[in-house]
């Protein structure tokens, strides 16, 4: 049951709410300060939608087994790229709400990595 709620945070408050960026554009403009009319709005929309993949791994990882070790490898590279690059590009005020999103996201990704990962 523990497993199962690790799943549903990592799908459902840590990657949903960008996700929604996906279909409410404005936020992207709100959230990054991106005009509308540009390359990078487009490349963070479709950022936006790669969320969509993470919450959709997340949450049927949370119902099937079988797919947790791919749920793990793909939260993982997504959340961990994001604050090596974060980090990289000096800790920018504007993506520290993202990156403390991500850094409360760490200890349930460590969990069910590790029960993904030790299960076989």
């Amino acid at each position: 049951m523990l497993e199962r709620a690790c799943w549903i945070v990592l799908g459902i408050l840590i990657h949903l709410p960008p996700f929604t960026a996906f279909f409410a554009p404005s936020l992207i403009t709100r959230l990054y300060g991106v005009a509308p009319d540009g390359m990078n709005f487009a490349l963070l929309q479709h950022r936006a939608a790669l969320f969509g993949v993470i919450v959709v791994a997340c949450l049927w990882a949370a119902f099937d087994p079988d797919v947790r070790k791919l749920a793990v490898t793909l939260t993982a590279l997504s959340m961990i790229s994001f604050l090596v690059i974060y980090g990289i590009y000096g800790q920018p005020d504007t993506l520290r709400a993202i990156a403390i999103a991500d850094l409360i996201g760490l200890p349930f990704l460590a969990y069910v990595g590790w029960k993904a990962f030790s299960a076989s």
